[in-house]
């Protein structure tokens, strides 16, 4: 069962949406027609997804989609009929996992859902593993500037040096990236 958030300015089109939903066995947890303040409505609802069918999204929509997405991220299924290939971009720029300009009907809105979840899923995971590459790499710049001072000041080799960082590392319980920042900052060269 997932929990939903609907944003939709159409009372009438929105209970529709949240029938089919809740045939489907799910629970709409926020209904919403006005797409302000919609971090404070997620942050307070934490919902699954979100669905927002809007007519003519404008760029407000986008901006607040933007602060979700950063603050909140969740997957976000937009319906509109906003054609404009710029505007779709920036939508999925935005946040948006699955951007839907032929309207909604409700045979389509589960498996519009299921890809909306799977496209986001795929992407937090590359957003983590980027995140990951990122502090490794950050990492091991500060090992081998850390590796250097040690062949300077001590005389050593460079296996040498990574094999004495590493065994300070593991007598002290802490990661060697740990360790080099210490010896940096002692040697007044933080990375």
């Amino acid at each position: 069962m997932l929990r939903i958030m609907i944003v939709d300015q159409d009372p009438a089109r929105s209970a529709v949406l949240e029938q089919a939903l809740t045939d489907a066995g799910h629970r709409v947890v926020a209904r919403t027609v006005d797409e302000g303040s919609l971090l404070q409505i997620v942050t307070d609802a934490q919902p699954d997804v979100v669905i927002i069918d809007m007519e003519a999204p404008g760029r407000d929509t986008l901006e607040d989609l933007r602060e979700v997405s950063r603050d909140n991220p969740k997957p976000i299924i937009m319906f509109s009929n906003n054609r404009d290939g710029e505007y779709i971009r920036q939508a999925v720029q935005a946040g948006v996992s699955a951007y839907v300009v032929d309207g909604l009907s409700k045979e389509r809105i589960l498996p519009i859902v299921d890809v909306a979840i799977a496209r986001f899923r795929e992407f937090q995971a590359l957003r983590r593993e980027l995140a990951d590459t990122k502090v490794q790499l950050a990492d091991r710049k500060i090992v081998d500037k850390a590796k250097g001072i040690l062949i300077q000041r001590k005389g050593l080799t460079e296996e040498q040096a990574y094999a004495l960082l590493r065994k300070t590392a593991m007598n002290r319980g802490l990661r060697i990236a740990d360790v080099a920042r210490t010896l940096l900052s002692l040697e007044g060269m933080e990375g």
